[in-house]
């Protein structure tokens, strides 16, 4: 293949090294009123009354809007596909206040400074409750986060609103009870994967401003722009026909970005003042006012034979949704759904979960979906089972992973299509060094190395939800234009599916332009969530690639006066195998311009059935000082099957940031709340992430599948990466120095701590 299966550089790439794309803040008006949100100091708590009188007067302030002045219909801010999940629980601006940063009114004023003075201006007096802080307590709290009659839900997903329970869910196959009674060894425990800040380096933002025809036209960087415009509309209470969404460049958004935390103040303002209005968080706000990755408690037993035979899986959860419910119940079930799978010789498993409301920041999206805070309690108890029956942990997972053809209890009869786990694991194994280094050695000065190891899958797509759409037309030019509402958030998702239009067509990368993020003009996409875009959009590519290379071959046939079945398309043109040819520059010239009176268009929409999991095998080396437990990762090896591999070099960059991310979790990254439920990491100077010291030696490796359902059997890769550093470090940690760290993240503190216990 000339294009797919090679490590060709983004398409913009090399703009961006240079800083000439533009991101929202750079298309802003110049005369854009400045939006600044006033929040809440509580965690919990009714407002009484709001005295806006003096900061009214404060020259230059356009409008102060508070829940008086906005709709009443409740509505979700996760970017999901409609009917969405998750419940329809929160106002543009409430009279009650649910969390520390909630908002309390939106002030526009012509430039920043005029904004907080008036803002500090306002007037507040509140009716304080006590707070729902701790998730475990938030079952049969006296407080009820949501006391509100008009909470609505678009389908059954256990919400017990009296109980502070966003959502709850239960799956369960077999006989789990009497299969363990049946099991030789049963390893069990309790896991604490913490709330995780995105941390992407641009900061939520957009731009709003009214067109010729009284459109709202929001310029975001948002992952999802189709699903922001859906929630505009129902918030703003106006038809989703007069809202317009334009995503320019993203820096980064790992989840953070599928949830519309800011766009509907600013377009709030655009539509009560007619002005175009801009709304910039800064980092404090973007650290405490958004979202974060669930918090979790899990409860998992799992159970086998004296041969290592897994036979049964039980595992218990309990899910911080937060004030709100975006994603509760998706994350939620995720958990079970990409958890029980990885070992499919067990006749029972069960699944049982609440997500609570508290008195929080909101919980939403996060790479890795529930699939990361499954991982790390799944594989834990796993590498315990390993050790109680004397086994490498290795050779378990080896007995119990899931084949080519296979199907598994939860599965619905839905056969395996493809996987290369096996050979990650015995790869990862041999470059880590697994057979002369497990489980540690010293090496003196009071210092210990050891290894660790962990597998995971993820999914490719959301099976019979998620659907993408592309259009793509030779131009009268004879280049080509790739139409897609796919969101590239610094990625490489336009570069991938550029690549296999390109492979496709038979021309060169250059000649296709691609063109994204216009609700206007870009056909129908998701958004980039569900790791979907590489096997979804790219398999609704394909299909229109497909259609289009079909219609040139006919059309070029029918200038060169021969049958469609005679003729190659061969780079920029298509010829006979007499040697005839017409470039398709002609084509182009004769079918758009001249007396073909037809413009060469293709469109197709994919959506599947199936979400054929991609693999990982993770393996780390730490070293761990018994002086002080602090743990220094030496060298991380991530094997990974995700199919046919598009890109090497994009494969291997998102591998590296999922991995990275992945250690921050391990080692470092925490959100933390005060006594009275304010969020104390609200900067990089209280929440660490790893830089490159801290990430030591991370190596990639591939073991390429042939996934068949997907394009040139691809799956996905942008999640699964992030799965498996969190449970292998813990092991590790474990084999140099005894000490299970099951609360995250594994600080010196607790190691140290754990040494003096045991």
């Amino acid at each position: 293949m000339k294009s797919v299966g090679h490590s060709i550089r983004k398409i913009d790439g090399i703009a961006i090294a240079t800083g000439k794309p533009v991101y929202t803040q750079d298309l802003a008006m110049s005369n854009a009123l400045v939006v600044k949100i006033l929040r809440s100091p509580h965690a919990f708590a009714k407002i009484k009354s709001i005295d806006l009188s003096r900061a009214e007067q404060v020259e230059g302030v356009e409008c102060i809007l508070t829940y008086k002045d906005v709709p009443g219909v409740r509505f979700t801010l996760a970017g999901q596909s409609y009917p969405e999940p998750s419940p329809y629980d929160r106002l543009i601006l409430d009279e009650i206040v649910r969390y520390v940063g909630d908002e309390v009114a939106i002030i526009a004023a012509v430039d920043e400074k005029t904004a907080r003075q008036a803002m500090k201006k306002i007037k507040v007096d509140y009716e304080v409750w006590e707070p729902v802080l701790d998730f475990e307590k938030a079952l049969g709290h006296a407080s009820v986060v949501h006391p509100e009659e008009d909470l609505h839900f678009n389908f059954d997903i256990g919400l017990h609103k009296e109980q502070n329970i966003a959502s709850s869910c239960k799956e369960e196959v077999g006989d789990v009870e009497e299969e363990f009674k049946q099991c030789s060894v049963v390893a069990e425990d309790v896991y604490y994967p913490q709330a995780q800040a995105h941390a992407m380096m641009e900061t939520y933002r957009a731009f709003t401003y009214l067109d010729h025809t009284g459109r709202l036209v929001v310029v975001s960087s948002t992952q999802v722009p189709f699903h922001i415009k859906r929630q505009l509309a129902r918030a703003l209470q106006i038809p989703a026909t007069k809202v317009r969404v334009i995503k320019p460049r993203i820096g980064g958004g790992f989840g953070g970005k599928q949830t519309g935390s800011l766009e509907v103040f600013a377009g709030i303002v655009t539509l009560k003042t007619g002005k175009p209005a801009i709304i910039i968080y800064d980092r404090k706000e973007t650290f405490s006012c958004t979202t974060s990755r669930h918090a979790m408690r899990l409860k998992v037993r799992v159970g086998a034979n004296q041969d290592g035979i897994i036979r049964a899986i039980d595992i218990e959860v309990l899910s911080d949704t937060g004030a709100y419910g975006e994603h509760a119940a998706t994350v939620l079930s995720c958990v079970g759904h990409y958890t029980l799978p990885l070992y499919n010789k067990t006749k029972a498993v069960r699944f049982t979960g609440n997500a609570v409301y508290t008195n929080k920041m909101p919980a939403g999206a996060f790479r890795g979906y529930g699939a990361t805070q499954g991982t790390f309690a799944l594989e834990c108890t796993v590498n315990k089972l390993a050790e109680r029956l004397g086994l490498d942990p290795t050779e378990v997972r080896l007995k119990n992973i899931s084949k080519v053809g296979e199907t598994y209890l939860t599965g619905q009869g839905v056969l395996l299509g493809s996987t290369t786990l096996e050979s990650c694991i015995e790869k990862g194994k041999e470059l880590i060094g697994w057979k002369d280094k497990f489980p540690c050695r010293k090496i003196g000065n009071n210092k210990v190395r050891a290894v660790g190891m962990a597998v995971t899958m993820q999914g490719s797509g959301i099976a019979n939800i998620g659907t993408a759409s592309v259009e793509l037309r030779l131009n009268d030019d004879g280049y080509f234009t790739l139409l897609s509402g796919a969101t590239d958030m610094g990625h490489g998702c336009d570069t991938i599916l550029t690549q296999m239009a390109a492979e496709i067509l038979e021309v060169p990368m250059e000649n296709i332009v691609f063109n994204a993020g216009d609700t206007d003009t870009s056909p129908y996409d998701p958004g980039s969530y569900a790791s979907s875009t590489t096997y979804v959009a790219g398999t609704a590519v394909v299909k229109a690639a497909q259609e289009l290379k079909k219609k040139i071959l006919e059309q070029g046939a029918k200038f060169l006066g021969v049958s469609s079945q005679d003729v190659e398309m061969d780079g920029l043109t298509v010829h006979t195998f007499r040697g005839e040819e017409i470039s398709l520059a002609k084509i182009a010239e004769l079918t758009v311009l001249g007396t073909g009176k037809l413009q060469l268009v293709s469109y197709a929409t994919h959506g599947s059935e199936i979400s054929p999991p991609p693999y990982v095998a993770g393996f780390a080396e730490v070293e761990v000082d018994q002086e002080t437990g602090k743990v220094e990762l030496i060298d991380y090896v991530a094997v990974i099957d995700c199919g046919t591999v598009i890109n090497p070099n994009l494969a291997r960059i998102q591998a590296e940031g999922g991995i990275a991310q992945g250690i921050g979790m391990a080692l470092f990254e925490e959100v933390n709340y005060n006594a009275v439920g304010k969020i104390a990491s609200n900067s990089f100077m209280q929440y660490k992430i790893p830089c490159r010291k801290d990430v030591g030696k991370v190596r990639i490796a591939f073991e390429e599948s042939f996934e068949p359902s997907g394009p040139f059997g691809a799956k996905s890769i942008g999640e699964v990466v992030a799965n498996t550093p969190a449970p292998a470090i813990a092991h590790a940690v474990y084999n140099a120095v005894g000490v299970r760290i099951n609360h995250l993240p594994i600080t010196p503190e607790k190691v140290f701590m754990g040494m003096q216990k045991s």
